[in-house]
C-alpha cells in the first residue's frame, strides 16, 4: 500500500535534487565561474532537533517522540508522535496524539494520517493488544494523505499504559479484500503521556 506513498516521495526528492542544481548551473554559467553545486548549496546546520517552522524533536520516551512547536512567551505545546510502517517496513501511516484537559468525554485526541489510496469507506479499526476492536471514520483527505481524528476515553488510554502494542487496520483501494496491519509500539506510551499532562496543570 506504501508504494505508491515511497515512490512519489523518492520523484519529489529527486526533481527537488536536479531542480535546485540546474539552477546552480544556470547561476554559475551567468557569472563565468565554474559550477560547484556546494559552493552556493547549504551543506545544513547540526542542530539535530530542529524540524522548521518553529517546530523541534522534544524528549523520547520508549517509540514515541515529542513533536513541540515554539510560541513566544508560552510553554511549548508539545504532542506525542509515532510512525507507523506496514510488514515490510515501508512507512504507511502517521500518529500524532495529545492529552486533552479533565472533564471531556474523551480523554485524549489523536490524528491518524495514512496514504491518499486508502479505502474511506473501510475506516479504520483499532486494536489494544487482544482486546476488543474498534472502528474510527476519516475525517478528510489532502494532497498528504487521509486523515483521521479520534478521541480515546480515559479507560482507552489506561489500556495504552497497560498494553504493549495496538494495530491500525487500514484497507487499500487498490485491493479492497485486503488488509494491511500497522503496529503502534506502547513502549514509553505511559512516560511521554505524562510529560503532556503536565503541560496542561
Amino acid at each position: 500500500m506504501s508504494v505508491t506513498q515511497n515512490t512519489f516521495i523518492r520523484l519529489a526528492a529527486t526533481a527537488i535534487m536536479a531542480a535546485s542544481f540546474g539552477a546552480t548551473s544556470a547561476m554559475a554559467q551567468d557569472e563565468g565561474v565554474a559550477s560547484d553545486p556546494l559552493g552556493v548549496l547549504s551543506t545544513g546546520e547540526v542542530l539535530g532537533e530542529d524540524m522548521g517552522d518553529g517546530s523541534y524533536i522534544g524528549n523520547t520516551h520508549g517509540d514515541w517522540e515529542l513533536i513541540c512547536v515554539e510560541i513566544a512567551d508560552e510553554p511549548d505545546p508539545c504532542q506525542m508522535y509515532q510512525l507507523l510502517r506496514d510488514a515490510e517496513g515501508n512507512a504507511t501511516a502517521e500518529v500524532t496524539l495529545f492529552p486533552l484537559p479533565p472533564g471531556q468525554e474523551a480523554a485524549a485526541g489523536a490524528t491518524i494520517l495514512t496514504p491518499l489510496e486508502t479505502l474511506l469507506t473501510a475506516q479504520l479499526v483499532m486494536q489494544i493488544d487482544d482486546g476488543q476492536a474498534k472502528i474510527y471514520p476519516f475525517t478528510f483527505c489532502a494532497a498528504i494523505g487521509c486523515v483521521a481524528r479520534v478521541g480515546f476515553t480515559a479507560d482507552e488510554i489506561d489500556a495504552f499504559r497497560r498494553g504493549a502494542a495496538a494495530t491500525w487496520t487500514v484497507v487499500p483501494v487498490a485491493a479492497p479484500d485486503q488488509q494491511v496491519d500497522l503496529t503502534m509500539s506502547l513502549i514509553g506510551f505511559t512516560a511521554a503521556f505524562e510529560e503532556l499532562l503536565a503541560q496542561l496543570d
